[in-house]
């Protein structure tokens, strides 16, 4: 498949786009995740960042694991 960004032509397999859906697909849930337990902590400057890099998951999973509001 050919795909035609500002004058470059670029070929992908069939096998580049399920590997960007899954990408997609992956990233898509793990920021729904973040952007839903930083919200409920009230975590302001965390939801912007989130909301607004594209990390493929990595800042999101970094965050719910060091950085969410532990529950008391």
């Amino acid at each position: 498949m050919n795909i035609l960004i500002k004058n470059s032509n670029i070929n992908l397999s069939h096998a580049d786009i399920v590997i960007i859906g899954i990408l997609a697909i992956w990233e898509l849930i793990w920021k729904a995740i973040a952007l839903w337990k930083s919200a409920r902590n009230k975590q302001i400057g965390w939801f912007v960042v989130l909301a607004i890099l594209n990390s493929a998951g990595i800042l999101e999973i970094i965050y719910i694991l060091f950085f969410q509001k532990k529950k008391s």
